[in-house]
This record gives structure tokens, sequence and C-alpha cells, in this order.
């Protein structure tokens, strides 16, 4: 066939120029190629040599990413542009295809045009990447010369008759306007920008964001295109393949996606809303109008992309139609008979009519749909993460005005802040995302009816009532769902609750062999948590099947109804499946509609409920003074004498406070005044009010009357010191997740010398050495990894750290022993503060240390009972002074120290030693479990990490289907592959069927008689009914054994963790830390629970469909299986590549909302201090930061997602465009059948969905499988079991005998105890004493087997306790620890879980603690509720209720382990006394933390770096001159 610019038929009109060369169709043409060749021709070499010589230049970094005027617009009507001249090529060809030779001009100048097009483009990016727009002149010229040649050609068209009816003049048409508003687009940009034409060009600099190179975040900045298809996202993800992803790759987020920025935008929605309606309350519809105000732009741009995209989706049915109908009919486009200017032209109707064109346009609306729909849900989600992180902060502001009595009353626990930070904000975040759907999906459903109704008639209608009947089931199901959900949350949520506080309590459990009690406790939730899982599992197996089979039985009953009932309907092959493909698109909005719904309405109720209006007490702020506290401007301080009257810091007058506005008053008729610049010293008994004291001086209680004045004269001191704030460290210590260095400078600024002496004064230096990181060790979860004294020295090395005037310290010494209490004392307060002439309020039960103080308050039941000196005091109060003397044992001296101190109890640094050593130890197997790279010299260890990264946890996987059992697996196996297989041939079937009814309908028109047989159904109806019900059957059964195999799963690892855990030796609990046990149980055991069977079910079925659809593909059309090679490797490399991305993004997700939410927690807990040192900012700046991090990595994620779907969703495109190219070739040339063809195409649609779900499932099955390696690490844990026959009754008279006994805490550490022997008589009272890290509590220990005895025995009662079970062994001895433990729950459950006593028994325990009028006092008595961790009662009331918990078990042999430390000694004193009455017939063992109080002791063990150093009666030791205790006694004084 000749081929020719004109064509070369004989008698061709084409070159004929008789009228003019203009009304030459060929030379207008030709005269239409000329602007594109001067746009190539100039732009080449400016692209290639220009650029290319310079390349750097192109990839500038992107601070200098300017998008000159109407970026968008231009970047719009270029991609308008290029779909206008693709067209104009397919009419070209098809419309030359009539002629008997080729016309070049029809489609080569559109061919120009469209590579022109393209260059204009890349011309004008590379412009605007590099700023220069003196160079846009050129594209100015070329619109300039395309406009007018077009113009030209569409004015010769008018002339000569050609209209609206030929599609070559509408394309000319629009060709005009887009460039007619191109070269609109380009004269503006010379208005703006004045880059030419004009004098002085205007200087434009880049967004603030773009000149910080740490914005990593571009998708606001790049072109469109780039913003489309998150091309800029190409190198991230190539990066993350080579590199772990942290915080540091990600950078920091566009400004105006900043919390600060959101929280702003929000809060002034809030104010004007406000303004518009002042009167009326702030009721739900102001919030959400002030929501609509400030997010509800981008959410229209959401929801207008969301239905552009639904609407072309219905494009895949009708072209499908399309492209089988005009196959069927052999692809013969009616031969045109309009010819002017000698070619010839083509309607619309006959340009769609070829199933070419139609695979190009089906294509070309895949790709647009894909992307509108990606673009939904980008913007979207983001609008989301930008409205969570605006509530986060505003919860945040609200929680740091909230009353401490808020907490303490349990109204708002920290639990339940941080699920309204986790959760509820989430919700929030999702219903946005969900948003754009509810406006969406109705269009859908109804433009989809329509559609159907259009092709099938009255039967689609049959079929789409029964998918709108099931409808409301479907619904039900999802209710019954999430009420099943809730319900398991509020049993998980309970069962973490016990198991938080038995791991807490760890210790205890194993001392009192109460293991079984709380194992069986956690059970039994687990029992009810398991039921409510299995109606969960029941429910979403339902689910499950019926979205896979509604659309199975809405195909049968429209399609046997079609084919029975109306006999002359149309049941070809394109409408069948035109029909299928549209059925597949309305299933998921009718089923997904009403779970829409039911989210958006929670995510409301949530957001009205939880995040605005709820009313919290507001702390009490009524202090102006106080605030004046900044406008200290003076420079020295002027001398204070005690008996001015305005000399004082803070002056409270008639005080009344509560707690509670309805409760009575905490502290009543409260007039004191503390001296300016002195030392105040605040005492009393336990639960006298002393803390409650400094915090209602603090602001921090609910006042009641009275008044609170703090100093308001100028005070006189140097410009060095912070002002307005108070330096408080509060008696329970609280500690920041940070290191040791931040908890103690607390976010001032570093001074080394005062540092340096700060930690002196602590003696903290001997446990900083141990630290594996000294001062820059991380110390967490509640300063968890060190003890109570280490954590107590570290809160108030912070106070004295601090240049405030004023340090309120609340029971410094309560958990040091002597040594240390009296470095602190000497070095920290009265050296450091009190020379320094600062104002210290000291809360404290050593009164030993009373003569030192400026000022005495004595506290009694929450009164004043007497202030003053201590001169005052003893000359008008002789008896209360009397009292404290005896308490003191001591005169007012100076304390005088004999040699140098060790400052800190070497056990507890042992201890630490060895947490150290084995968390280094625990923290590498983590390491490898995880997998996670480490930065490594060593570039073979870095690529075999790497290679790890991007493995699958096959193993994991391994493990969790083996826990299913050798039933189950099989059936889940076979049940998937044969649904899949029925799946297939249904379709198959329909194939054959419409197939067979078409050729027949067209045999009979081709004979052309009336009465032929009409075609019969039946055979087909029945082999395809049958096999529907098989599918449906089958949907069921693979369903149920997912779900199955998930309960058994899930139920078997949870038990074998319980066992494992509860059984580990204490050394386990001691390496580990708690947060890493408890995540196991929560964290890890709802992804197991809930997640992996989900991700299963979904894994499988979306890989199988592939696989299918690919298949019948493939054997539709064997070529498309020369073309499925490239795109494999394609999916390949970018899951490969996405799934590495996704996992680190998914953890940098997870792990950067943890210190978000420990920021929460960590607020929550310590309140108080903060607002008592006014950083309120400093919080809320860290905040900001904590927020824009987890923003910033959930956004990272998102785009990363959608950059994995846009790929996915293309090649999709790219399969549906092959498959259609190749069937409609074999059906034209190889004779294929149209169902054949419309079958492949169908499954062709469905395949980008497929690999979407299949990829995304792949990488969280990846994240979830982590969690079946992590528990199945714990498995590893070795317990131990012992079983020796014994009297029942043992041990029945406590003799203890040790012999030659070293224990050790470690096989791999020194001994703590040395070849120790000793010999207690039945019912002696033993002390024992030694400096601190003797090895005192090693020893006490040493009796429950909780250390390793590798020497030695200890006989209790004649039998060695190394035989005996650890569980009898245990529960026969009784132990009070030095840190109280108490349960939540009631009193009678602290005092005797396993429920052995009466009530007499336990008031009389109770009698015996001093604590039988606290109890009597509360509601319920015995039953009144204890809260998690005894917070309703005091330090000191906590060690009295574990004293009476010892009291109750009656065993024959009694330890104290320092156990009265929290207590005053008036109380301790009594206690002593009762000890030795009401167990005059038991051994008791004391350890001494006040060595006066073994004085009475039958024997006294003084002990030394593991060595009993003297063994006597006290009074013998105490008569020998160089005898050590007697030294510890005169220091004791």
């Amino acid at each position: 066939m000749a081929l020719a610019f004109c064509g070369d038929e004989g008698n061709s009109t084409a070159y004929n120029v008789d009228h003019g060369v203009l009304n030459n169709g060929c030379f207008v043409d030709a005269l239409n190629v000329v602007p594109h060749v001067f746009l190539l021709f100039i732009t080449f070499p400016i692209l290639f040599i220009g650029w290319g010589s310079q390349s750097s230049k192109v990839h500038i970094h992107h601070s200098t990413w300017l998008h000159f005027p109407g970026h968008n617009l231009r970047w719009i009507l270029t991609f308008i542009l290029l779909f206008v001249l693709v067209c104009e090529i397919a009419e070209g060809i098809v419309s030359d295809g009539v002629s008997e030779s080729r016309h070049l001009h029809l489609y080569m100048p559109a061919g120009m045009a469209f590579l022109a097009a393209i260059t204009s483009v890349v011309y004008y990016h590379n412009i605007e990447t590099s700023n220069f727009p003196k160079l846009l002149i050129a594209l100015l010229f070329y619109w300039t010369l395309a406009f007018i040649t077009k113009t030209i050609k569409f004015v010769k068209f008018c002339d000569n008759g050609v209209g609206f009816s030929q599609l070559r003049f509408c394309l000319t048409g629009l060709l005009v306007v887009l460039y007619g508003m191109l070269l609109a687009v380009e004269i503006n940009v010379i208005r703006v920008r004045r880059y030419v034409f004009f004098k002085t060009p205007k200087e434009v600099k880049p967004p603030e964001d773009l000149q910080d190179l740490g914005v990593r975040f571009l998708q606001p900045f790049v072109n469109l295109l780039s913003k489309g298809t998150y091309w800029w996202m190409n190198t991230f993800i190539k990066t993350a393949h080579k590199k772990p992803i942290d915080l540091k790759t990600i950078g920091k987020l566009p400004i105006a996606m900043r919390a600060l920025t959101n929280y702003i935008r929000l809060n002034e929605a809030f104010e004007a809303q406000k303004n518009k309606r002042p009167s009326s309350p702030q009721g739900s519809g102001s919030i959400w109008r002030a929501l609509c105000c400030a997010f509800g732009r981008p959410l229209l741009l959401s929801s207008t992309f969301r239905i552009l995209a639904d609407l072309l989706g219905f494009a895949g049915p009708l072209c499908i139609s399309g492209i089988v109908h005009n196959v069927g009919k052999g692809n013969n486009t009616i031969r045109p008979q309009t010819k002017i200017l000698g070619v010839f032209f083509i309607s619309s109707q006959e340009f769609l009519s070829n199933a070419y064109v139609l695979a190009v346009l089906l294509f070309f609306a895949l790709l647009l749909q894909r992307t509108f729909l990606q673009a939904s849900y980008y913007v979207a989600i983001e609008t989301g993460i930008n409205l969570r992180g605006a509530i986060q902060t505003k919860i945040y502001n609200k929680i740091m005005q909230l009353s401490t009595s808020n907490m303490s009353m349990g109204e708002m626990t920290a639990g339940q802040i941080c699920n309204l930070v986790a959760i509820d904000t989430n919700q929030l975040m999702w219903f946005f995302f969900l948003c754009p759907n509810l406006w969406a999906m109705p269009v859908q459903i109804i433009v989809g009816v329509l559609l159907l109704y259009y092709l099938l008639g009255i039967s689609a209608l049959i079929g789409a009532a029964v998918i709108i009947v099931l409808a409301p089931v479907q619904y039900f199901v999802a209710t019954k769902l999430s009420q099943a959900q809730r319900s398991t949350l509020e049993y998980s949520n309970e069962r973490l609750k016990k198991t938080n506080e038995m791991l807490r309590g760890i210790k205890l459990l194993k001392l009192y062999a109460w293991e079984h009690i709380f194992h069986s406790s956690v059970e039994e939730t687990r029992q009810k948590e398991m039921t409510s899982l299995k109606s969960f599992a029941l429910y979403t197996s339902i689910s499950i099947f019926m979205n896979a089979a509604i659309p199975i039985a809405a195909v049968l009953i429209t399609f046997v109804v079609h084919a029975h009932l109306t006999k002359k309907a149309d049941f070809s092959p394109s409408v069948a499946f035109a029909s299928i493909s549209l059925f597949h698109i309305l299933v998921s909005p009718l089923f997904l509609l009403s779970s829409v719904v039911r989210s958006t309405v929670k995510a409301l109720c949530y957001f009205c409920l939880s995040v605005f209006p709820q009313p919290l007490k507001v702390v009490n702020r009524k202090r102006p003074a106080r605030e004046d506290w900044n406008n200290y401007t003076s420079h020295t301080r002027r001398p204070i004498n005690i008996t001015e009257p305005d000399d004082f810091c803070v002056k409270i007058t008639n005080g009344f406070f509560t707690w509670t506005p309805e409760g009575p008053p905490a502290l009543s008729n409260i007039d004191i005044r503390i001296p300016q610049g002195q030392l105040t010293m605040i005492v009393g008994q336990v639960g006298c009010g002393k803390s409650s004291l400094l915090l209602a001086i603090l602001g921090e209680m609910q006042k009641i009357s009275g008044n609170i004045s703090w100093s308001s004269w100028k005070l006189l001191f140097c410009f060095s010191r912070k002002r307005g704030s108070v330096a408080y460290a509060s008696q329970k210590p609280w500690l920041l997740n940070a290191t040791v260095e931040e908890n103690i400078t607390f976010e001032s600024s570093f001074n080394k010398q005062r540092y340096k002496a700060v930690i002196d004064a602590c003696s903290l230096q001997p446990d900083i050495d141990i630290l594996p990181h000294g001062d820059q060790t991380q110390i967490g979860e509640r300063g968890i990894n060190l003890s109570g004294g280490q954590r107590q020295r570290i809160s108030v090395a912070r106070a004295l750290y601090q240049q405030t005037n004023v340090v309120f310290l609340d029971d410094p010494f309560s958990a040091l022993d002597i040594h240390l209490s009296d470095h602190l004392m000497q070095e920290g307060i009265l050296k450091m503060l009190r020379e320094d002439k600062r104002t210290v309020v000291l809360v404290t039960h050593k009164l030993q240390y009373l003569p030192h103080a400026d000022w005495i308050i004595a506290m009694k039941d929450g009164y004043i009972q007497r202030e003053g000196t201590l001169k005052d005091i003893q000359k008008s109060e002789t008896e209360l002074f009397e009292h404290w003397k005896t308490l003191m044992n001591r005169q007012d001296q100076e304390l005088e120290k004999e040699t140098t101190i060790e400052t800190k109890t070497v056990l507890e640094r042992t201890n630490l030693r060895r947490t150290m050593y084995s968390r280094e130890a625990l923290l590498k197997d983590d390491e490898e479990d995880e997998e996670e790279a480490t930065e490594s010299d060593d570039e073979d260890n870095l690529s075999s990490v790497l290679h790890q990264r991007a493995k699958m946890p096959w193993r994991a996987c391994g493990k969790y289907l083996s826990a299913a059992g050798i039933l189950l697996l099989p059936l889940l196996v076979l049940s998937q592959l044969l649904k899949h297989t029925v799946m297939v041939a249904i379709d198959y079937c329909l194939a054959r069927w419409t197939s067979d009814a078409i050729s027949e309908k067209m045999e009979v028109e081709l004979k052309n008689c009336s009465h032929c047989e009409v075609f019969n159904h039946s055979p087909y109806s029945k082999i395809f009914s049958i096999l529907c019900c098989l599918g449906i059957v089958l949907c069921l059964v693979t369903s149920i054994a997912v779900e199955w195999t998930g309960l058994k799963v899930t139920k078997k690892l949870h038990a074998s963790l319980l066992n494992k855990i509860i059984l580990a030796p204490m050394r386990f609990f001691e390496t580990t830390p708690l947060g890493s046990i408890l995540n196991r149980f929560s964290a890890d055991c709802n992804t197991i629970d809930q997640h992996i069977p989900a991700t299963l079910e979904c894994l499988s079925r979306s890989t199988l469909l592939c696989v299918s659809a690919l298949a019948v593909i493939s054997y539709v059309t064997p070529m498309f299986l020369i073309a499925l090679v490239p795109l494999a490797i394609m999916c390949y490399f970018i899951q490969k590549y996405f799934r590495v991305a996704s996992r680190d993004l998914q953890q940098l997700d997870d792990s950067t909302q943890l210190p978000l939410l420990s920021h929460f927690s960590e607020t929550v807990e310590g309140l108080t201090t903060i607002r008592a040192f006014r950083y309120e900012a400093k919080f809320r700046q860290k905040l900001l930061e904590y927020t824009d991090s987890n923003n910033i990595a959930s956004l990272f994620l998102t785009a990363a997602n959608r950059w994995l779907e846009v790929r996915m969703e293309y090649i999709g495109a790219c399969v549906v465009l092959i498959a259609a190219v190749t069937s409609i070739t074999s059906c034209l040339y190889s004779k294929l059948s149209s169902g054949l063809v419309g079958l492949g195409l169908t499954y062709a649609l469905m395949v980008s969905n497929y690999l979407n779900w299949m990829v995304r499932n792949l990488a969280d099955m990846e994240i979830q499988l982590g969690a079946v390696k992590r528990i199945h690490g714990l498995l590893k844990t070795e317990g131990c079991w012992f079983i020796f026959s014994f009297p029942c009754n043992w041990p029945d008279r406590g003799e203890i005998q040790i012999q030659n006994l070293s224990v050790r805490y470690d096989s791999n550490l020194k001994p703590v105890l040395k070849h120790v022997n000793a010999h207690i008589s039945p019912g002696q009272k033993i002390g024992i004493c030694g400096r601190t890290g003797s090895g005192k509590s090693s020893f006490s220990l040493a009796f429950f087997r909780m250390v390793d005895t590798f020497e030695g025995r200890i006989i209790i009662d004649g039998i060695d306790i190394a035989k005996l079970p650890l569980q009898t062994l245990r529960s026969r001895l009784s132990i009070i620890l030095q840190d109280p433990i108490l349960f939540s729950g009631t009193i009678r459950f602290n005092l005797d879980p396993e429920k052995k006593c009466t009530d007499s028994m336990l008031w009389e325990a109770l009698e015996i603690a001093q604590l039988k009028h606290v109890v009597k006092a509360l509601p319920g008595g015995l039953d009144a509720i204890v809260t998690e961790g005894g917070e309703n009662f005091s330090q000191g009331q906590r060690q009295l209720f574990c004293l009476a918990r010892a009291f109750v078990r009656k065993t024959s042999i009694f330890i104290m382990d320092e156990a009265t430390a929290s207590i005053d000694m008036a109380t301790e004193n009594i206690l002593q006394k009762v000890v030795m009455t009401a167990f005059a017939d038991r051994t008791v063992v004391t350890i001494a933390h006040r060595v006066h109080t073994i004085l009475n002791a039958d024997l006294v063990i003084v002990m030394k770096r593991g060595l009993i150093l003297e063994y006597d009666k006290p009074e013998v030791l105490l008569e020998q001159e160089d005898s050590v205790f007697a030294s510890f006694v005169q220091a004791d004084k």
C-alpha cells in the first residue's frame, strides 16, 4: 500500500490548489506541522546541550522550585491537550483506513503536535526548576504559531461546511481553544513576573519551607504530574532500600502541615464561631461548623476527585460491552460517505464503533480514574492527619489545666488520656478519610443501577434488589462485629490491667507464692475475651462470606431470570460481562456505605464527647502575686530578718482546702508563713496532710476560703536566677523518658560546675558510673530501670540544679538510708540551698534534722498543730518537743562522720549493673530478632542486613500456621484453592453460555427463518446455578476456616506466653524491660487476635484472584504471556522496594507515636511538677515536636501507599490495554469467541485491584508476623519446678540454719554473699544491719530462692529449702518489701487474695498495722476500693497495708526488708513494739533501715560486702569499743 503525505490516489484532489492553497486540506495540515517543528528545533539544543552539559543544574536542591503563575492550569491544559491529540491521531488512522492509500497528513501533524506538547512541558519544568523565565519566550512564540495555524484550519473547515457531526471538526475546535488558553497562561507569566518587555523583572523568593533543607516531604511543592504519580517519592523509596529510614531521613514537616499551624487554624475557626453566636452555648453544631471552616476545603476537593473517579470507573464495563459487541460484528466500521477537501471524515459514533479505539480510551479512562482515586485518598488522609495534630494539641492544652483531683479521684486516668490521644483522634482522622464516601457512594450506586437497567432491563433490578435487600443484613453483621470488637476491647483492657499489675508486683507474687491466683485471674478474663473473640470471628467470617457470596448470588439470579423470562432479550457476551463488571462495582459501595455511616456517627460521637465540651476542673489559679514573679528586676538581695512581718515568701491566712469542690476540706484553718531565704520543715504523722499543704501552696488544691499570698515586694538577687518558678521534688519521684542528664537539668541550660556539685550532693556519681552510657543513659518507663532510692535522688537533684529562688522538697529521704540522707542534708540542702539564701520547704519524717530548721510547721490531721522555731516550740509545746526528742534519740548537734561514706547501696548498683548487662544482651537479641540494620563499616555485614530487610519472615509464618494444628491447615489451603477454581469455572461457563447464545442468534438471523428453534438456556443455566451454589458454599467454608485457624492460634499462643512468663525466674524480670513484656501481651496479642486472620484471608484471596485472573487472560490470548514477563518483573521490583520502605515507615509511625503517648502520660503524672516549675510552654513545645514527628511519619506512609497503588493501577491499566489489543486481534484473525474476549477483559479489569491488595497485604503480613516472632522469642524463657515430699505443717517452729551460704544474681556475676554461716533459734528476733550494699537484702532473698545459691544451703526446720517446690517454700514464709505494692481491688483482696481469713483476722492485722481507724472511716470498710498502685493512699499508709498483709499470713518465719522506710518515727516505734509482742512465738528477721529499731533484737548480724562481720546480742556488741554496730548506733542518734 502506497505511503505519501497527501496520499497518491491517481485522481487525488489532495494536490488540487485551484481554489487557493489554503483551501487545500493537505496544505493546511502541512502548515500545522510548522510550529511543532519550530519548537522541537529550538528546545532540543537547550534541553540536551544546555542542561545536559550541566546536569547538576536540573537537580538543584528543591529550594529553587518556584512555580510560575498559572502552574497548575498549564499542567491541566497540557494533559487535556495530549488526550485530544491522541484522539486526533486515532481519528486520522481510523478515517484513513477506508481509503486505498495512506494519507500521512491526517495523523502525522497530530503526532508532531503530541511530541511538541510533551517537549513543551518538559522544557517548562526545567525552566521552572532552574528559575530562568526568560527562556519561556520560545514557548510564547510556539503557542502563538500553534494557535494561528489551528485557527486557519478551523476557519477553512467552517468555510467548507464541515460541522459538528464530523469528529475532526470538534477536535480542531477544541485544539484552538486549548492553544488559546495556553497562550493566555504564557502572557500571564510575563505580566506577573515581568521577565520581558519590562524594565525591572519581579524578584521572587521560594517558599519558606523550601529554604529549609530539612523539609523532605515535597508533595505540596512539586509539579502536578509528580503530585499525581508521587514521582518525587522514587528517590526516597530507593534510599529506603539502601539504608533504614529514620526521623533524620524523613526530615521536617512543611509549615502548613505542622500541628501549631493547624491548631491556630482550628482555634481561629472556633473563635469565629463564638463571635458569630456569642450568646448560644458551644454545642456540637458550632464545633462541626468550625471544623468545616478550618478543614472543609480540602475535603471538598477530595470528594470531587472521588466522584470523578467513581464516574470514570463506569468506563470499564461500558468499554468492555462496546469492545465485545464490535468484535462480535467483526469490527466493521461503517464506510464514511463524507469526503471534503479530498479526504474522508468520520462521525464520533463511527469512531467509537472501532474496538481498538475503545481499548485505548479504556486505558486512558483507567489511568485517569486511578489517579483521581488515589488523589482523593491522599487529600482526605492528609486533611485527617492535619486535624489530628490540631486536636492533639488542643487536648494537651486542656490537660495542662487539669485539676490534680481529676487525676487522684480517678475521674481522668493516664490510660483514658492515652486512649483519647491514640484512639479517639485516630477515629476522627479516619472519619475524614471516609467522609468523601458519604456523598460519592450514593452517586455510584444510582449510576450503577441505571446502567444495569439500560443493559439488562427489568432482570437487572431483580439482581440489584438482591444486593440492596441483603445490605441491611450486612449492616446488622457489621454492627454486631463492632459490638463484639468493643466487648473484646473491654475484656482486653481488663486483662492488660491485671497483667500489668501482675508484672509490676511479680516480686511480691513470687515471694508470697501468689502466682497461681493472678494467673487464674488473668486466665479468667482471657476466657471472657476469647468468648468475645469467638463472636468477633463468627461475624467476621459471615461478613467475609457475604462480601464474596452476594455478587455470585446477584449474578446467578439476574442471568437466570434474564435468560428465561425475557426470551427475546439480548443475552450476548457484551451484555453479560459488562453486567458482571457493574455488579462488582456496585457491591463495594452498597456494603461499605453502612460501615461508613456507622464510622461517621461513631467519629462524631467521639468528637463531641471526648475532645471538646467535657468540662474538667481547672486548677485553682487565683494567685496574681505569684504570676508577678516575672517582673522581678532587682540585682541584690536584702538581708533577711525573720522578725519583720513582711519577710515571708508565702503566707496563708485562714485557708481551707479540698480535693473535690463537694468534698470535705482536706486542710482546715491553715494560718502559716514561710520565711524568705530560710529552711522551713514540715513534720507530722503519716497522712496528716504535709504533702497536701505543699500542693495547696502551689495552687494544686481547690481553695474553699482564705488567702495565699506570695511576697510581693521586689526581691533583690542576681541576674542569673530564674524567676517565677518553684523547684519541686514530689514524694513519688517523677522522671521523664529521657537521659539522666536531661532529667536533672530539666530543660535548663547546662552548667558543668553546678551539675557536678549536684551529682555529688545527691551521691549519684557511683550510680552513673555503672550505667552503660553514664549520664547519657535513657531512663524510661517511669524510670523503671532504677531503684526507688535512685529515682528519688534524681528527682531531688533536679530541684537542686534549678536556679529558682524557692525549693519544695516532699519527703526526699524516704527511700534513702541514713548515710545518703545525711550526705544529702549536709551537702545538698544546707550547703547548696540554705547557704545560698534560697527559700527551702522540706517535708520529712527524719526528726533528727529539726535542729537545722529555721522554721518548723507541725501538722496533725489536716490542721496546723504549731509553727515557729525549734526554741519557740521547746518553750510553748513542751510535750510535743519531748515527744520529738525521744523519737530523735539525740540532741541538737552537728553530724560527725568518721570515715568517708560509701555513698549508695552496692546492692542497688549490683542490681543496676546486672540489669544493664542483661539488658544489653537482650537488646542484641532484639536486634537480631527484628533484623534491624546497624551502621557498620563492614560492607558485607551491611549488605546481609539489607538482604534480611528485603526478605519475608517465612519462618514466623510457618510457626503461626503450624500452631493451627494438623487438621485445620490442609482444610484452609484446599478450601481456598477449590473456591477460586469454582469462581473461574462460573465465569467460563457464562462465557460459553453467552457465546453459544449469540452465535445461534446470528445463525437464525442469517437463515432468516421465523419458525427456527429458540436457543435452549436450560442446560447452561443448570450448570451455572450448580457452580454458583458450590461457589457460595466454598466461600462460607473458607471464611470460617480462616477465622477458626486464627482463634486456635491465638488461644494457644496466649496460654503458652502467660505460663512461660509467670514461671520465669526473677532474673528474667530484672533484665527485661517491663514495657517490652507488656507489649507482648498488649499490642502483639491484639495483632494475633484480630489482625493476622483478616490479613491472611485477604492476602490468600487477593493472591489467588490475581493468579486466576492472569491465568484466564493467558488462556484466552496466549500472546499476552509475552507482555506479562516485563510487567511481572516491574511488579516484583515495585513490591520489593515498597515492602522495605513500608515496613520502616510503619515502624517509624508506631515508634513516633510512643514518645507522643508517653509525653501525654508523663505530663499527666508530672502535672504538679511541671506547673510548679512553670514549664508549661516548654512542654507544649515538646508536644508540638512529637506530634509533628508522628505526623510526618504518617504522611510519608500515606504517600508510600499511594506511590505503590498508583504504580500497580498503571500496571493494571497496561494489562487491560494489552489484554484488549491481543484479544481483539485474536478474535479478528484467529476466530476467538467473543464470550472469551469478554471473560478475559473482565478479569483484566480487576487485576490492578488484586495486585494492590496483594502487595499491601504482603507488607502488612510482614509487619504483623513480627508479633509472632517476638512472642516465640519470649516462649524460650525457662521456668523451673521441684518435687519433694515434706510435712504439711512445715515450718512449725521457725528454726533456721545457714551453712556456708554463697549466692549471686547470675552465673556470670560476682557473689553478693560469701560463705555465710548462722543459726537462728525458733522465735528469735534477729536484726541485720550494714552499710548500703553490704548484702542485707540478698540475705533475705536467699530464703525465697530468688537468687542463685551456688554453694552452701539454708535449712529451715530440718529441711533443705533447695529441695522444696518454689510455690510451697514461698507460701510458708512472709516478707515485707521496701517498695509498697498494692493491687487494684478491695482492701480485703489486698490483705488476703487467697480468701483464707475471716473478717476478725483481717481487722486484727489492720489494728496491729495502725490502720484500723483509717479503714473504718472508708465507705465499705474492708471492701473499700483500692485504685491502681494504691494511689488513693499515702506512701506511708501503703507501707502499713503491706505490713498488715504480712501479719495476716500467720507463718512462723517473718522477714522485714527495710519495711518502715516511708513511715514516721512515732508509728515505727509503735510497730516495733507490736512486732515484738504480737510475734513473740515467731522468728522475725528485720533488715534495719534505722539502726535504733533493732536495739531490742535477740541477735544482731552486721554485714559488710557479703560477709558477716559481727554476730551477737546487741548489748554485747554495744559494749565492745571497736564494734561496727556501736558506731552505727552512734551515727543514727
